[in-house]
């Protein structure tokens, strides 16, 4: 079995290669069944655990365990920790252990610019980002991967110190990008807001998105999650989703339907469908748009499948 830690599976997760991998990942066929979901409370401290198996008629087979816990922030510690195990889907036999954590944020991102890539305003410039997490970091350099015109970048984050410092961290690398005190203001001048946090109250409302603006909702995913409020899916916006399980597992999406922003039957696609070719993007540049992401085992197994061969493995 081979062993893959965070700087061997990086190196073969760029988006220029993942982004392509997924969309192939959700044209192709594969079997994903429903996540497993078990809650963890050791003292004063709660986690959640996720088990994710999928596997593909090329022959892989893979399972991922998540640990996270919301609490690590304060203890200066990442918020979730995962590992992902490859296998040989025709014998069982144990291919490798591979980064989990590395997988998951960069699927995640990819994912989140994979589903931009169809609602997204060709000419976006302007990206916000929520949070300041693996996800969130990776974000601008996957987003540009779909939409090069993006050149301003704001950062904001319920610490402030945070989005400051991730701030300073893309003018390092030559970003234009600055960091956001005030949400409403930052939200109302975006072409693009991508929130990847763990947040369980609503943080961008409806009212304050431009029209034609894409908000991407790529942190929560639970029924207790929630980082947008109902009406962000209501007045016409055009509301896609990585996988069908995303109605049952996402706050945001359960709450827009009790409000009655959104009807089961008003999700307009899922990434699948997009990615067929069944279902079209954005009807206009003034049209609102919204993808709801819960994370799918099928894109931990397209990126655990392109670090294997990427790797020169057989």
């Amino acid at each position: 079995m081979q062993i893959f830690d965070a700087a061997a599976t990086r190196a073969h997760l760029g988006f220029d290669r993942l982004i392509p991998a997924l969309r192939a990942a959700f044209v192709g066929d594969a079997t994903v069944p429903p996540r497993h979901v078990h809650q963890v409370q050791a003292g004063s401290d709660t986690g959640t655990v996720l088990i994710m198996p999928a596997w593909s008629e090329a022959g892989f087979l893979g399972i991922k365990t998540v640990n996270i816990f919301p609490g690590n922030g304060a203890r200066g510690l990442p918020g979730l920790h995962g590992s992902y195990m490859l296998y040989d889907a025709h014998t069982g036999v144990p291919l490798a252990l591979m980064d989990g954590d590395e997988i998951t944020s960069r699927r995640t991102a990819a994912a989140a610019a994979l589903g931009a890539s169809f609602l997204a305003r060709g000419d976006a410039r302007r990206l916000l980002v929520l949070g300041c997490g693996r996800v969130a970091r990776l974000l601008p350099e996957a987003m540009r991967r779909v939409r090069p015109g993006i050149d301003e970048l704001t950062v904001w984050n319920h610490r402030p110190e945070g989005a400051q410092a991730l701030a300073a961290q893309w003018r390092a690398q030559g970003l234009h990008a600055s960091a956001a005190d005030d949400l409403e203001d930052a939200v109302r001048r975006a072409d693009i807001v991508s929130c990847a946090t763990l947040s369980t109250t609503p943080l961008v409302r409806g009212e304050w998105l431009a029209p034609g603006a894409h908000l991407d909702l790529i942190g929560s995913f639970t029924p207790q999650m929630r980082e947008a409020d109902p009406l962000c899916f209501g007045r016409g916006a055009r509301t896609c989703v990585d996988t069908p399980e995303a109605l049952m597992k996402s706050g945001d999406l359960l709450d827009a339907l009790a409000a009655g922003e959104l009807r089961e039957d008003g999700v307009h696609a899922t990434l699948s469908q997009l990615c067929r070719g069944e279902r079209t993007g954005r009807e206009d540049d003034a049209q609102r748009t919204v993808f709801k992401a819960v994370g799918s085992a099928l894109e931990d197994l397209a990126a655990a499948t392109l670090v294997w061969q990427a790797a020169g493995m057989r």
